[in-house]
């Protein structure tokens, strides 16, 4: 196979003999590319430890800061350059495509261009790479579509239907999750199955079951499959495993505290000791490194597992520790801070970030009347900094739920200062974006039925619910599948002869942009001509609606998106992925989808434009892994930020706490905290304590701007705690005001007719270990009790997430 000219990057030897299976040795006629003393420069000495080391398994235990990026990239070009590794049979994993991006582009400035042939992308992204070469012998074709959440839900709705499930009991949501807690733990529909307990979990499973069953019909995957298959894939066939394992002998992951169980077992999978082969049919297990920081330990809710980091050493018990303290990002006085919100919590190894950039400026707290008033204070302050000449591009306003960014979105506005959301509605999300992904799924996988079905009669074309219903009898009566059925739509019972002639003319449209896939044609141009053929954009463009004028400009970035991915050379999945010598093909419409499904949040971040930029704000869970110069960590009150699920639960609490850590260590240069003494919650305003962190951070190192001693009750000293308006002085409530009226009656009455609603609801009579269910929440274990009669509070496990404490005289609970 042919090997691209390099001849002009740094003089490396790119002959196939360079490939994993020549071992780690450095020709002495290998021309060289960087020098040892360049790919190790600026290190310090740890991270010259981890770029160096060879051998046994590595944990590299890297504080916030702490250059890990710059060890991996190095590392990676270490092993190029210095020990002859194969670009090829380097498997380095990453949680977001952007920061695979980043690593693959530092990598390639360092050893050239082929450092393209090396692995770097997302678990589910690698997986997807094994599974188009790999699937058909799990029975699937190598045109599978992936269904993202919206998709899931579309067809788990299909599922409870066709159950004749009540949907009010069995929301799709719910039903979800428990399929997706069973996936991340490898467990198949028939291993569930056999192991209900009661005949509410039976239901699930039998909606687990025809859920898997459809998405196979579909040659489907949800994003739990992806993973799941590919390690049960592994699993079921030793000469696959066996494969991957000869192909990658450098694995790298970063992250590795925010690995679950399914991602867990796909590493040991490719890198534990093989039992199964004999010593003469396997290799020795690939190298592996492991990045990470179980202080940023904050995805339990997603599942991920803080034990995969803490246990490495159990797990590999020749493995080596290294451990990254010194910080290249923030001052010392946000270090400081740091160390000592995250020493309160327990069973951690203990690390004390530092950094030779100096104190620098105190960190400014502020406390306001309510929400809006901490808003202002945050609307202000950044007035001041770009005032000063700062970048209003270079703020963050970090929040704990997506709720808390409207009160901030109003005030902004208000200010006209510019802002981006990350994590709301997306643009993969919009209608119209969505209605053109789908067609593209469905003409690289044509038993996609959940994307067929929505573009089936969108534009409209005549083809009603009627003709759907005739279709699918003619599918189920002939058990084909729904596009085959429409291929002989004149075979379909009592199916009105206008409605035929509508569907043939769909059929002959796809059968036409088929034909332009298979010949592998651009993305951007079988979109472009889809938006077209099919009358799509021609009906927006007619329409009067301000709003379609957008959905056009929208359609018109989605083209200009997949333009940029033609035109980027990549080596494609439709090579051989055990090849590491395949050659750098031009990337298909199957990749783009696989692209675009495997978009994260942080991936959707604007990059830099040389301007002033905007404010972006963003849950912590969603800063996780960037930085700003400067960062307002906002609604530090108990019950808001930590969480009020939290409260009362050590193991949620420490993870709130690493929540906290991760804010904390995203500020560069300059950090705001600030909290409301009232905040409104469900329309009534709530009174919260200061978070306990607040008092976990030592006091010399905070500039109070503004103090609860200051407070007054919305702004107005009639109102303020204690006065007779509010409720205080004489004994009684006393006259309520205009303003008490405005901010308080209409709350008072909802809270009171809830009240008396809720008295109304009896207490089950429960016990730890008994089995309940949850209108939202699903299927779920009593783990303790607490308090008597229309008191009792149950802590409730309902395996998706923290453990749920809630009140039995409030809470739709129903003892199985």
């Amino acid at each position: 196979m042919s090997t691209p000219d390099l001849s002009l990057d740094l003089g490396l030897d790119l002959s196939p003999s360079r490939a994993a299976s020549s071992g780690d040795q450095r020709s002495s006629s290998t021309p060289r590319g960087p020098s040892p003393e360049q790919l190790l420069e600026g290190l310090n000495d740890p991270q010259r430890a981890a770029v160096q080391h060879a051998g046994h398994p590595l944990l590299v235990v890297a504080g916030a800061g702490s250059g890990k990026t710059r060890v991996l990239t190095r590392r990676i070009a270490w092993l190029i350059s210095e020990r002859g590794a194969h670009p090829g049979s380097i498997l380095a994993i990453t949680f977001t495509n952007k920061a695979a991006a980043e690593m693959k582009e530092r990598v390639e400035e360092l050893v050239g261009r082929r450092a393209r042939l090396m692995w770097v992308s997302t678990f589910h992204s690698a997986c997807v790479r094994i599974l188009r070469k790999e699937i058909d012998k799990l029975g699937y074709k190598s045109s599978f579509s992936i269904y993202d959440a919206q998709d899931q839900k579309r067809l788990m709705a299909l599922v409870v239907k066709d159950l004749d499930l009540d949907p009010r009991k069995f929301q799709p949501g719910p039903v979800l999750h428990w399929v997706s807690n069973h996936k991340n733990e490898l467990r198949d529909a028939d291993e569930v199955a056999k192991d209900v307990k009661n005949g509410v979990e039976e239901t699930y499973a039998a909606a687990y079951s025809l859920y898997q069953r459809r998405l196979r019909e579909a040659n489907a995957l949800d994003f739990d499959d992806l993973i799941m298959m590919t390690v049960h894939l592994l699993q079921a066939f030793p000469e696959v495993r066996e494969t991957y394992r000869r192909r990658f002998r450098h694995v790298l992951v970063d992250e590795y505290q925010d690995t679950n169980h399914a991602q867990y077992a796909l590493i040991h999978q490719l890198c534990a000791d093989d039992p199964e082969l004999t010593e003469g049919e396997r290799v020795a297990p690939a190298e592996l490194m492991v990045v990470g920081d179980a202080d940023q330990s904050i995805y339990a809710f997603r599942g991920a597992n803080i034990r995969n980091i803490l246990d490495f050493e159990q797990d590999f018990p020749d493995a080596t520790s290294i451990l990254l303290e010194q910080n290249y990002r923030s001052t010392q006085t946000i270090l400081t801070a740091a160390n000592a919100v995250i020493g309160n919590n327990q069973g951690r190894k203990d690390k004390r970030l530092w950094s030779d950039a100096g104190d620098g400026e105190r960190i400014v707290g502020y406390v306001g009347d309510d929400e809006h008033d901490e808003a202002r204070f945050v609307s202000d302050e950044i007035d001041k900094l770009t005032d000063a000449g700062n970048r209003a591009g270079d703020v963050a306003v970090f929040y704990r739920t997506n709720a808390q960014s409207r009160v901030f979105e109003e005030v902004f506005i208000r200010t006209g200062q510019p802002y981006k959301v990350v994590g709301g509605v997306r643009f993969y999300e919009r209608r119209e974006v969505r209605d053109a992904l789908a067609y593209l799924r469905m003409l690289v996988n044509a038993d996609d039925s959940v994307s067929l079905r929505r573009i089936l009669n969108v534009p409209k074309r005549g083809i009603g619910d009627r003709a759907v219903a005739c279709v699918n009898e003619l599918a189920e009566r002939e058990r084909m599948t729904f596009w085959d059925a429409l291929r002989r739509a004149d075979e379909a019972p009592g199916l009105a002869t206008r409605s035929l002639t509508n569907i043939r003319g769909f059929v002959a449209l796809v059968e036409e942009l088929q034909a332009m896939v298979e010949a592998g044609e651009r993305a951007d141009v079988v979109l472009e001509s889809l938006l077209d053929k099919s009358g799509y954009l021609a009906e927006l463009e007619a329409s009067d609606d301000p709003q379609d004028a957008t959905r056009v400009e929208n359609l018109g970035e989605l083209v200009a998106v997949a333009r940029e991915f033609s035109d980027d050379p990549v080596a494609g999945p439709s090579a051989d992925p055990a090849d590491v010598d395949a050659d750098l093909v031009a990337p298909g419409l199957a990749d783009f989808l696989e692209r675009v499904a495997l978009v994260a949040d942080t991936d959707q971040i604007p990059e830099d434009d040389g301007g002033q930029g905007v404010v972006t704000m963003m849950t912590l869970h969603t800063a996780k892994g960037l930085e700003f110069p400067t960062v307002f960590l906002t609604g530090l009150e108990d019950g808001v930020f930590p969480h009020s699920r939290s409260l009362g639960d050590r193991p949620e609490l420490e993870e709130e706490r690493r929540l906290a850590y991760v804010g904390i260590t995203r500020a560069r240069e300059r950090l705001y905290i600030s909290r409301a003494v009232v905040r409104s919650a469900w329309g009534a305003p709530a009174h919260n304590p200061a978070s306990r962190f607040l008092d976990e951070l030592p006091v010399d190192l905070v500039d109070w701007r503004r103090t609860e001693a200051a407070q007054t009750r919305w702004g107005r000293p009639d109102l303020a705690a204690g006065s007779p308006a509010y409720g205080g002085g004489g004994g009684g409530f006393g006259q309520p005001t205009a303003a008490g009226r405005r901010h308080f009656s209409a709350a008072a009455a909802r809270a009171d007719v809830q009240a008396k609603s809720i008295r109304n609801r009896v207490v089950p009579s429960l016990e730890p270990g008994d089995r309940v269910t949850h209108d939202s929440f699903g299927l779920g274990t009593v783990v303790a009790l607490e308090g008597t009669g229309d008191k009792t509070i149950a802590s409730i496990d309902f395996g998706s997430g923290p453990v749920k404490r809630l009140l039995l005289r409030v809470a739709p609970i129903e003892k199985l």
